[in-house]
């Protein structure tokens, strides 16, 4: 059988971020929160259908927080899915969790209903950095979080952090990541701050101290040899695990696999089309499709698209594996990078090519320069 994951898109949080430009919403009552559950799981019965010949090997309820919401409803929504799909034994199932939001109960309940993998916020140890991005919590939350996880018997968990926020300096992101690898991560993920148009960090920014450009670079370098001393390896341009612990549901992205999402934002990549989703929160709750795009790739479209996202990875461009997917090599695409190898931007594999961490710093530029999306290769549907 194929194999396929599932998004599930969580949307409520205890306070909104000052850089977050996701589809979250706060204040939203406890009548609204439970319609919500009862309209996902309608939508999740909706569409098993069409799943019939696939596996689901991972499951990631992405927000948002999930675990703002309670142990029975997260309990309703996997029995959902247990019973309406073909879910595989060794399914990777990830909840996103922001520190100060669970509880040793709530993740022992999620443990009983088959979750296995928590990823937890923290984007900083500092509370200054905290307070600039308006995250609620300071370390001791995320610790007393992450050690309930444990007690409760996670054994793979994700911490997530941020670089390039005001008030951060290469030494205090040192500091960050290493009293995070003390607690001993199976994976980390680290992501550069965007300023986001329209979000209250990106209209004040220009007042705060931010670092420079410089810095910033240092910090990604430095981050890599760093975490590489603790055993977590750089294996995707923002992703860090122990040998064993990749993001099975991240991976689904960067190999070009198929996903479902469900709820408001949410995309999916499914039977060779592309379809994602409005943020309209309440006409899903009333039941209505929220559909907003729709998209079949041409092939040429889908070769651009693989390159991109497998020169995510640190493994880049392989040509035996774009041939076995597209019934011919890479010849062109690993021309093209080759322009770049000279300045130890991007490096010769045994099967092709793939970016250097100098290269990951400035990969988006090299990408728009290598491929071609002209937007004439997708069929509207």
């Amino acid at each position: 059988m194929d194999r396929l994951g599932l998004y599930l898109h969580i949307p409520f949080c205890r306070s909104k971020c000052r850089y977050c430009d996701f589809c979250s919403f706060t204040g939203r009552s406890a009548q609204t929160v439970e319609r919500y559950v009862a309209r996902l799981c309608e939508d999740l019965r909706a569409a098993a259908p069409m799943c019939g010949t696939y596996t689901v090997d991972s499951v990631f309820f992405g927000g948002g927080t999930p675990t703002l919401l309670s142990a029975e409803q997260l309990t309703r929504i996997s029995e959902t899915l247990k019973k309406e799909y073909h879910i595989a034994d060794d399914c990777e199932w990830t909840a996103e969790c922001n520190p100060a939001t669970g509880s040793h109960e709530l993740f022992r309940a999620m443990r009983q209903a088959g979750f296995n993998r928590l990823s937890i916020g923290l984007q900083s140890a500092h509370a200054e950095e905290l307070r600039a991005l308006g995250r609620i919590h300071d370390f001791e939350d995320f610790q007393r979080t992450w050690e309930e996880a444990r007690d409760a018997g996670f054994d793979n968990l994700n911490a997530d952090v941020m670089f390039g926020i005001p008030y951060q300096t290469p030494e205090r992101f040192l500091e960050t990541l290493e009293r995070v690898c003390a607690l001993r991560p199976e994976h980390l993920s680290a992501y550069a701050l965007s300023l986001e148009a329209g979000t209250p960090l990106a209209k004040t920014a220009h007042e705060l101290p931010m670092p420079s450009e410089a810095d910033v670079e240092k910090m990604y370098l430095g981050m890599i040899d760093v975490l590489a001393e603790h055993g977590l390896m750089q294996y995707e341009i923002s992703n860090f695990s122990k040998k064993g612990y990749r993001s099975r549901h991240n991976c689904k992205y960067w190999n070009l696999e198929e996903y479902l999402g469900f709820g408001p934002a949410a995309y999916s990549d499914f039977c060779g089309e592309r379809f994602g989703n409005s943020r309209d929160f309440d006409a899903y709750l009333r039941g209505e499709s929220i559909v907003c795009e729709r998209e079949k790739p041409s092939e040429a479209e889908r070769e651009n698209e693989y390159v991109m996202l497998r020169m995510r990875l640190c493994e880049g461009l392989e040509d035996r594996s774009f041939r076995a997917r597209f019934g011919h090599g890479a010849d062109e695409f690993l021309a093209r990078f080759g322009r770049y190898v000279k300045d130890g931007f991007v490096r010769q594999t045994e099967c092709g090519v793939a970016f250097t961490p100098k290269g990951f710093l400035v990969s988006n530029s090299i990408l728009s320069d290598v491929l071609e999306f002209d937007g004439k290769n997708a069929e509207k549907t």
